[in-house]
């Protein structure tokens, strides 16, 4: 396969040297090579998916993009979680099995040592920090009440480990082949600042009157912010030898962070977050973008849910450069009064979100078939976390959404959401979105650069706004796969862009293998 690619581009080259054939028939003849590559290629898938080992060995190879919907502490395995309790001598509450700062206390154990002191003590713990081994009614009565109350039981260790938990979250994204992974996170400061603020008097509705009983906190915060992420930074490029040698494949997936909202808290502390994350996009380049979390069915997240919007609306006047990726529709029948399931969607849109979380009850929403068509058309993405949905909503299969979204052309990207508490990773979602939603190799293929090209990473796009066709300063170029001086300069220019460039080669790459390989 190489040999005959290398030989047809050196004879199109040759003979365009001489005249006899123009650079776009050697373009044209690349990207029909290319063509033909992809449909021997989605042949081979369609044999594979019926077999889930050898559909894992082909989809772990195969490179996905962006994780664009990942929270950063519920994207940590239990495991690493016990084994940093086990190093800075961290204690397990024996009621629920979580984990608590020393020195430990009656009803305490000791983490350290615990995996071969107590092996059964240990595997009850990875259970309680995670959806492992879940059976519904056995201590709670569904997987979303499970799923919700593991977080608080690794919180206070997770809260030290910033740039530890960083660090794994990289790892499993190289694992699975993914370049680019947008993080949730807050800085630590936002958990005293948001608390504070909601002691302030109060005035609903008036969000300028709001705003100016913080305003004077935020560039503080913000400095203090950024010093906080510095020495992170330098925590991920020890662990993982980036510039060294030894340096590990998770340096190469570039990342960013999400500023989020708690939605479950009341609307002063969720006020106060926002202006929080609102500042530290303007004024560091790491966080680009923000976001609203929590359960959507919380009582407090249902009464707020408008005024959230309203919320965004205020400060988006104020900052329109700042985006938004926005949790909505993470709700299903029976969850909430059908009420609730109407309007979450397209408030979130109408609020200016650039991509939707979840999106799950869009079948719901007074005149879907109107949003869907309204999100196609202004490309407004949907972040579909096929797992996550399964484990906490019990929607999968044939109930979940992802084919209305794809047959109403709005534009579809996998993630993770919390990989850590969901024993998931981003391979098993491809499976998933496979076996379960019948979706094939070039619509998976298609998802993936989606990950890449409705992300939130600055620059301009390697593709048109229809996420397919290449901008005019790289057309033959990815026909080629060889950047011409044009499109070299247009890559100079964009972090995204070249992003982009990277994936489209290991994509071309991983398909080569395939077709030499016998999986």
């Amino acid at each position: 396969m190489k040999t005959r690619s290398r030989s047809r581009f050196r004879r199109c080259a040759a003979l365009a040297a001489a005249a006899l054939l123009g650079a776009a028939a050697c373009a044209a003849q690349a990207a029909d090579d290319a063509a033909r590559r992809e449909q021997r290629v989605a042949a081979q898938f369609q044999t594979l998916v019926g077999q889930s080992a050898r559909l894992r060995a082909f989809l772990q190879q195969m490179p996905k993009g962006g994780d664009l919907h990942n929270h950063l502490v519920g994207s940590v395995y239990a495991e690493d979680y016990l084994r940093w309790a086990d190093e800075d001598g961290y204690c397990v509450k024996l009621a629920d099995k979580g984990l608590v700062a020393p020195p430990c206390k009656a009803g305490e154990a000791p983490a350290r040592g615990l995996a071969t002191r107590d092996p059964a003590l240990y595997e009850q713990v990875v259970d309680a920090l995670s959806m492992r081994n879940f059976v519904p009614g056995v201590g709670f009565a569904s997987g979303h009440d499970r799923f919700f109350s593991v977080f608080g039981k690794f919180m206070p260790l997770a809260a030290t480990r910033l740039g530890d938990t960083v660090v794994e979250t990289l790892k499993l994204a190289a694992h699975d082949r993914v370049g680019y992974v947008e993080i949730m996170v807050n800085p630590s400061n936002a958990y005293s600042f948001a608390p504070r603020a909601a002691k302030k008097p109060w005035q609903a509705g008036d969000y300028a009157a709001n705003y100016r009983q913080i305003e004077a906190e935020l560039p503080k915060l913000v400095a203090e912010a950024r010093v906080e992420f510095d020495a992170a930074d330098a925590v991920i490029r020890e662990r993982l030898r980036c510039g060294t040698a030894q340096a590990d494949a998770a340096c190469v997936v570039q990342f960013r962070y999400l500023a989020y909202v708690d939605r479950a808290m009341p609307q002063p502390f969720a006020f106060a977050e926002m202006a929080l994350g609102y500042a530290l996009v303007q004024a560091d380049p790491r966080f680009v973008g923000i976001n609203i979390v929590d359960p959507e069915d919380n009582p407090i997240a249902l009464a707020d849910y408008r005024a959230h919007m309203d919320m965004f609306r205020f400060f988006s006047a104020r900052a329109p450069q700042v985006k938004k990726t926005l949790h909505a529709g993470e709700l299903t029948m029976g969850l909430v009064p059908p009420a609730d399931l109407g309007f979450h969607i397209r408030d979130a849109v109408i609020a200016g979100a650039l991509r939707i979380g979840h999106g799950v009850d869009i079948a719901y929403e007074a005149d879907a078939p109107k949003l869907l068509a309204a999100m196609a058309r202004d490309r407004i993405a949907v972040e579909i976390n096929l797992t996550s949905n399964d484990v906490i909503l019990g929607v999968k299969g044939r109930d979940h959404p992802l084919p209305l979204y794809l047959a109403a052309g709005v534009p579809v990207v996998l993630s993770t959401d919390d990989e850590g508490v969901s024993r998931s990773d981003m391979t098993w979602e491809y499976i998933r979105a496979a076996q379960e939603q019948g979706l094939d190799y070039p619509t998976l293929k298609q998802i993936a650069r989606n990950g890449l090209s409705y992300a939130f990473i600055a620059g301009d796009s390697l593709w048109q706004a229809d996420g397919r066709t290449p901008v005019a300063a790289c057309a033959a170029s990815l026909a080629a796969l060889k950047a011409d001086a044009g499109c070299a300069d247009w890559l100079k220019r964009s972090d995204k862009a070249r992003l982009q460039w990277q994936h489209e080669l290991d994509s071309a790459s991983f398909e080569a293998r395939v077709l030499q390989q016998r999986l």
